[in-house]
């Protein structure tokens, strides 16, 4: 017997099968309108209308007249615009309030601070940033009601005596400046909690009437050329945060578990060549950042992974840096790297707090573009 062969007229079945396409969409249709002129649709337009003006916190009696609810879209819509100008009047109020406090002041251009700042004693915040101001004036102390002194990325090459009559001030930001030293009066600001030195480049010391400074939960001396870490920041009892990235450290030292509250520690770009066993006794220390070129004993309860600990070990491949001919487009072009190279840090960071664990190294790889 050879192969059965089925012969049939594809025109019939395709006769059978529009036929039930037709059928199928005039029961659609018949349906949708079913649903149009059913009560049960019109009840849930109602309740998703109310549960968005309830959402939006829109009051019952804008939308419901004489028992009956108006669903019309431009009512919803008219309701919230007024709502969000009534919220954005107190904000826009706030934020002029807020304003007559505020200093600002940015750009190139200025080269001193307009004469009449001086009159302005009622200021809480000064913000001050990418200018070629080199002083800040002994004037600073009339403004008794001082809290943030932010002036980073400025020319600033010394910080007057008289900073520390700012009893009030709570944050002071002196970073990416060409500061040398810093004023041992700056102990009398009592109520300091933040404190951001990083990026001046010459720095390496801190005065030990800092040691005052039991307020501070912040401290920022990186990129800098500290030998070792400063002793009024191991009498900071409330210290949270220490970076001292990017200095000269060759060790730390044996009392560093005296910063108890120590939650975050940045080590990475030193000399390190060991790390003392004292840091297992900082129970609340989440990260430990260091650069392990060096490194030559750990610790090895560090990388327990049973620990909250995020210990990260950086290994760095460092270049030698082009000298350049003209030192101060050298020291120009250092402090544009090294903020860069902060940023870059940060962010890396604040994606680590984020993550349950950590890799058991992290290969960092560094970019130098001279055009």
């Amino acid at each position: 017997m050879g192969h059965k062969v089925v012969v049939f007229d594809i025109s019939v079945v395709r006769a059978l099968w529009e036929t039930r396409v037709k059928k199928h969409k005039a029961w659609q249709k018949k349906e949708t309108e079913r649903i149009e002129q059913s009560a049960l649709e019109r009840i849930k337009e109602e309740w998703n209308f109310v549960a968005e003006c309830r959402r939006k916190g829109i009051p019952q009696t804008r939308y419901c007249k004489n028992g009956f609810i108006d669903t019309s879209v431009r009512i919803l819509d008219k309701i919230e615009r007024n709502s969000l100008i009534r919220q954005s009047s107190p904000s826009k109020e706030r934020d002029k309030q807020r304003s007559a406090f505020v200093f600002e002041l940015s750009g190139e251009q200025w080269k001193e601070l307009p004469d009449s700042l001086k009159k302005q004693t009622h200021l809480k915040e000064w913000h001050i940033s990418n200018t070629l101001i080199q002083i800040i004036p002994t004037y600073i102390e009339l403004f008794q009601a001082m809290r943030i002194l932010d002036v980073p990325k400025n020319q600033i090459s010394h910080l007057p005596a008289e900073i520390g009559r700012l009893t009030n001030l709570k944050e002071l930001n002196v970073s990416f400046n060409h500061l040398k030293s810093i004023p041992p009066e700056l102990g009398d600001c009592e109520n300091l909690e933040k404190l951001d030195c990083s990026g001046n480049l010459e720095l390496t010391e801190l005065p030990f009437e800092l040691s005052n400074l039991k307020q501070v939960i912040f401290v920022d001396i990186s990129a800098n050329k500290f030998s070792s870490v400063p002793i009024c920041v191991l009498r900071m009892s409330n210290l949270q945060w220490l970076d001292i990235s990017n200095n000269s450290l060759n060790d730390l030292p044996q009392d560093i578990d005296r910063l108890e509250e120590l939650q975050t520690f940045l080590l990475y770009k030193n000399k390190l060549t060991y790390l003392p066993y004292e840091l297992l006794n900082l129970k609340k220390l989440t990260l430990l950042v260091v650069s392990g070129d060096h490194l030559v004993e750990l610790p090895t309860a560090l990388c327990d992974s049973s620990t909250p600990l995020k210990f990260v070990n950086l290994m760095d491949n460092p270049i030698d840096n082009t000298q350049c001919q003209d030192g101060e487009e050298m020291t120009e072009s250092e402090q544009d790297r090294q903020h860069f190279d902060k940023e870059f840090m940060k962010a890396y960071i604040e994606d680590l707090k984020e993550r349950e664990s950590v890799p058991s190294y992290t290969t960092k790889v560094s970019f130098n573009l001279q055009l």
